[in-house]
């Protein structure tokens, strides 16, 4: 079994409030979890009108499969027309003996 954690900073393009960051931030979530069935949420910058961090758990077979679920996450983000990708973290989890 092979772990993966992952956390996106984001710039949210044209947010003026709150209520416009939700608005981008919600459907991105839950179309994310539709897609790879991953665990996603918001994980920092909670009080901010442009930006947001994305965490998202992924857990494979193999280092294979995960390596393709790493890239169809990050796709997933670089998709997105709303906002930029600022930064990508990518941190792997030890297999437990």
């Amino acid at each position: 079994m092979r772990a993966a954690a992952l956390r996106f900073e984001l710039h949210i393009h044209h947010s003026q409030s709150l209520k416009d960051k939700r608005a981008v931030i919600r459907p991105l979530v839950e179309g994310l979890r539709k897609l790879v069935s991953v665990s996603v949420a918001e994980v920092d910058y909670h009080d901010a009108w442009q930006r947001a961090a994305v965490g998202v758990a992924l857990v494979a077979a193999d280092a294979g499969r995960l390596d393709v679920l790493i890239t169809r996450v990050q796709r997933y983000f670089d998709d997105q027309l709303e906002l930029d990708v600022v930064k990508v973290e990518v941190h792997h989890m030890e297999e437990a003996p």
